[in-house]
């Protein structure tokens, strides 16, 4: 058996704003430390150690990591991927999600943020170096390519890893993990700073998953 910890970041300035976030590069509110230090707390009384860390590119996941090793008191190989960043909400980043719902309608913007592959309207000025607004699938395309690539082989020789990431990225991959279908998804909520365990078989299969206490 072997065990994968993720853990999504600490609260954001901009989840405490209701904002929709994706790849703006916001950092940690004053709540959003205090979770990551929970995080380390948890993970400290639970007597987990680590042998690598994965995080996306984004300072609200790399601040999480940093403060959970610290607490924790480790210092392992640390790699950083765009692969694990948030989901890009195209032309919604950076809007207040209730005005939002105001703007174009309850319905329109469920479907935006809560269906399974329906993508977000494109940003009137794209950056070329980024996605132009992705679904959940296509976050699910990435994260899990990423996973078989780079990831897979860790766990394969039972390496303990601690991936930090972000809400969408981190469902997407409990979408592949835990076998869950496209409707099943749109309900599976990961809360900030709460380790998330998943104990597998040695081919990678669900044995049981839950949070750390």
């Amino acid at each position: 058996m072997v065990e994968l910890v993720v853990v999504r970041h600490g609260q954001s300035l901009w989840n405490l704003e209701n904002r929709f976030t994706g790849w703006v590069d916001v950092d940690l509110t004053e709540k959003g430390v205090l979770e990551a230090r929970e995080a380390g707390e948890k993970l400290v009384s639970n007597n987990y150690k680590f042998d690598i860390a994965y995080v996306s590119m984004l300072k609200r996941a790399r601040h999480t990591l940093n403060i959970i090793l610290n607490v924790l008191n480790e210092s392992i190989p640390i790699i950083e991927s765009k692969n694990l960043n948030e989901r890009h909400y195209g032309g919604l980043q950076g809007q207040n999600k209730q005005e939002a719902t105001i703007k174009f309608g309850e319905e329109t913007v469920k479907t935006w943020r809560r269906s399974y592959d329906v993508r977000p309207p494109e940003a009137e000025k794209p950056n070329l170096s980024e996605p132009n607004g992705e679904s959940l699938k296509d976050t699910y395309e990435r994260v899990v390519k990423y996973f078989h690539e780079t990831i897979e082989k860790d766990l394969k020789n039972h390496k303990k890893l601690l991936i930090v990431a972000h809400g969408n990225s981190l469902r997407a991959l409990s979408k592949y993990l835990l076998k869950l279908s496209d409707s099943e998804i749109i309900d599976f909520e990961i809360p900030t700073g709460k380790p998330l365990v998943f104990k597998l078989d040695d081919n990678l299969n669900v044995i049981s998953y839950d949070y750390l206490k």
